[in-house]
């Protein structure tokens, strides 16, 4: 099965997509419909009302970079927070499964614990910035 190790750079690149995606249709409300309730929203789960712009920028942009693979690492992080809190705040006393639970997010926030530690890939605009993952032995003059 070792021929599945060549794979990687795309399952990286699977689990970017899906977490972008999702992440960018939530946010996506909060960007572009009703930025108010938003701010009312994290207002009554006791935050600050400036709280709603971090929120409401890790899930739409976020998702844009993350599926990019820009900043995925940092990107991550913030959607593992993100989510966590929801989990924390919103869906935590509906139980794992059922309407409100908090099964979703959960498996939101593993995808972006996993992207934490294993990058964007070499699928990813964060691989050609740094030239392409491949390391070059300094030679000196």
């Amino acid at each position: 099965m070792r021929f599945l190790d060549r794979l990687q750079p795309l399952a990286l690149l699977v689990l970017r997509i899906v977490i972008g995606a999702i992440m960018i249709a939530h946010g996506y409300g909060k960007v572009f419909g009703g930025f108010s309730r938003v701010r009312e929203m994290v207002q009554h789960l006791g935050f600050p009302g400036w709280m709603a712009y971090p929120l409401a920028g890790t899930e739409f942009f976020g998702g844009i970079l993350i599926i990019a693979g820009l900043f995925t690492r940092f990107v991550a992080i913030a959607m593992l927070i993100d989510m966590s809190v929801a989990i924390w705040k919103i869906h935590w006393h509906n139980g794992l499964k059922g309407p409100g639970g908090y099964e979703f997010p959960l498996a939101v926030a593993a995808i972006a614990f996993a992207l934490i530690f294993f990058g964007g890939g070499s699928i990813a605009v964060d691989a050609i910035r740094k030239g392409g993952g491949r390391r070059t032995k300094f030679k000196p003059a």
